[in-house]
Order: structure tokens, then C-alpha cells, then sequence
């Protein structure tokens, strides 16, 4: 009785795998084809896609700039005068991008009087490897605007 039943569970093994099927499937070349067509289609879209990434890297200047500007307006509030010093309206700058961190603009105040103020960021990476960097400046009236464009 026992001989039987693995003599049908046998037959029905060597059943299954001479009916099975090969599966629909892809060859290497065929991959690699696709890979190669997809990497030169990447390669022709890269560079209509640059100023799209300056612009979204700028805003973090814009960004930085107008926390700047939010810091300057308190402690002029409290001393009657704007800072020259980064360190005295509490702007803690991000490390740069060629300090291992992850910021792409250095920030500094250019000039600071009793009433009015310039803060400027630069740019620390050449965005589009044109050798121009990206300039923005902002003033005591919240007025933003870009310097030198990349």
C-alpha cells in the first residue's frame, strides 16, 4: 500500500516536470540593450534638467537669507542697529558642502549700519561648471535679490 502511494506521488512529480512550461523571460543582451537605451536618454535630458537644479538649489540661499533678515529685524528691535556679526543675531551656519556637511551657500553680512544692513550668499558650488557662482543679497527692506546667477 505505501509502495503505491509514492509510486503515484513519483509519477506525479515526473508528471508536473515534463508538462511544465518555460517561463517568458528576458536574455542578458536584451537587459543590457535596454539599459544602454535608457542611460543615453538620461545622458540627452541631464542637460535641460540643470537650471531646474540651480533653481531648486537657490532656494535654499533665498532660504537662509531670509532667516537672516528675520534676525537682524529682532535684534534691531532690541539694540536700535543692525549687526555686522552673525554670531551676535544667533545665525548658526550650516557646514558646507566642502566641509562634509550639506550646505551650499556660505552666508555673511556684507555691511551693517545703524539703519540698514546687506547680508549676502554665496554660492561654494559651481552648480552648472560654468566657473560663475550663484550670488544673492538681501537688504533692511527684505528685498532679495540675485547677484551673479549660475
Amino acid at each position: 500500500m505505501v509502495y503505491w502511494f509514492f509510486c503515484v506521488i513519483f509519477a506525479n512529480i515526473i508528471f508536473f516536470f515534463i508538462t511544465m512550461k518555460k517561463l517568458a523571460s528576458f536574455t542578458l543582451e536584451e537587459l543590457l540593450v535596454v539599459l544602454v537605451i535608457i542611460g543615453i536618454l538620461i545622458l540627452l535630458a541631464f542637460p535641460n534638467l540643470m537650471p531646474l537644479i540651480t533653481k531648486a538649489k537657490s532656494t535654499e540661499a533665498k532660504l537662509q537669507l531670509e532667516h537672516v533678515y528675520t534676525l537682524e529685524k529682532s535684534y534691531f528691535y532690541v539694540n536700535s542697529k543692525y549687526s555686522n556679526n552673525l554670531d551676535d543675531i544667533d545665525f548658526v551656519q550650516e557646514p558646507l558642502i566642502l566641509d562634509n556637511g550639506r550646505a551650499n551657500y556660505h552666508i555673511e553680512i556684507i555691511e551693517a549700519t545703524n539703519s540698514s544692513f546687506i547680508a549676502q550668499a554665496k554660492s561654494v558650488v559651481d552648480f552648472d561648471n560654468d566657473g560663475v557662482f550663484n550670488i544673492w543679497e538681501i537688504n533692511e527692506k527684505n528685498e532679495l535679490k540675485e547677484i551673479q546667477k549660475d
